[in-house]
């Protein structure tokens, strides 16, 4: 594949060629100046106004679909040629069959982009490289009997466990309503980006980490050792076992996998709490 990064690609697209490109349909001249002045109109950044000679605004609502007419030139050229690719927005890969088609591919096209659309290729994060080594909107590919499947990239993966570490940290301030209802949307969300993917083991691992996090959580909201004692007794421990948990001197971290605390705060208790896990949710919009 020919994975291509565009370099800040809102930030540079030529304004002039845009509006060559939409003239090519747009008959009414009152709309293309509407659109011109739409364009230099300007942006305030951190309360200061910034002119805007060159790109088109970000968060602009106009934004999305001129970025796409600018690129429905390139996505042209490339049907012309006969290449296999898919494009999202900036985002794009090409399909070869080999590594040297690849590379001939990518020195090919580099002067269509960068001498008709006055765009700017990123030399280094542009790259030739094996289909299951690709990173494509968070996903990635491999082979399994004979035909592709989807996973998700290590990188969105790492990405993910270090939001959840934020929001299950002993010290951010939230409260466990606050938390659970973060938690939720988060997972909400996540899931029903990345459902095509192939993930019900990684959502049980991460289900598990998660769980202990939360256990951890709510041990050092105890803090006292008699406040320890009684909810681990409201929760169901023997009496002798709650004093005994309760005075421990084991870490946070080490006590939120213990028997006791993984039995008191089960997977039950933390849901009728508000929390949601990964694999629940995604058996709801997966069945």
């Amino acid at each position: 594949m020919v994975d291509m990064d565009l370099e800040k690609y809102f930030d540079t697209v030529n304004q002039s060629k845009l509006v060559e490109v939409l003239s090519r349909t747009i008959k009414d001249g009152r709309v293309i100046s509407l659109i011109h002045k739409y364009l230099k109109a300007g942006v305030v950044v951190k309360h200061r106004f910034e002119e805007t000679e060159i790109g088109v605004p970000q968060g602009g609502n106009l934004s999305p679909i001129l970025s796409n007419i600018m690129l429905n030139e390139l996505d042209k050229e490339l049907e012309s040629r006969g290449h296999r690719f898919v494009r999202y927005a900036d985002d794009l890969l090409i399909f070869c069959k080999s590594k040297r088609s690849a590379e001939r591919t990518l020195e090919n096209i580099l002067p269509f982009i960068e001498k008709k659309l006055f765009l700017k290729v990123n030399r280094e994060k542009t790259v030739v490289d094996k289909a299951t080594r690709v990173k494509f909107l968070g996903f990635s590919f491999y082979r399994s009997k004979g035909e592709a499947r989807v996973r998700i990239h290590p990188k969105s993966i790492a990405k993910m466990k270090a939001k959840i570490k934020e929001l299950t940290s002993r010290s951010n301030g939230m409260g466990n309503a606050e938390r659970a209802e973060k938690l939720r949307r988060y997972i909400m969300g996540w899931i029903n980006y990345f459902k095509i993917a192939d993930m019900k083991s990684l959502l049980q691992s991460t289900d598990e980490w998660m769980r202990r996090r939360i256990r951890m959580v709510f041990w050092k909201q105890w803090k006292r050792v008699r406040t320890k004692f009684e909810k681990l007794q409201s929760l169901g421990i023997q009496k002798q076992k709650a004093w005994e948990y309760a005075n421990t001197r084991k870490s946070y971290w080490r006590i939120s996998n213990c028997p006791v605390l993984s039995k008191s705060l089960g997977n039950n208790t933390l849901k009728g709490l508000g929390f949601l896990f990964f694999s629940d949710y995604y058996r709801q919009v997966t069945a």
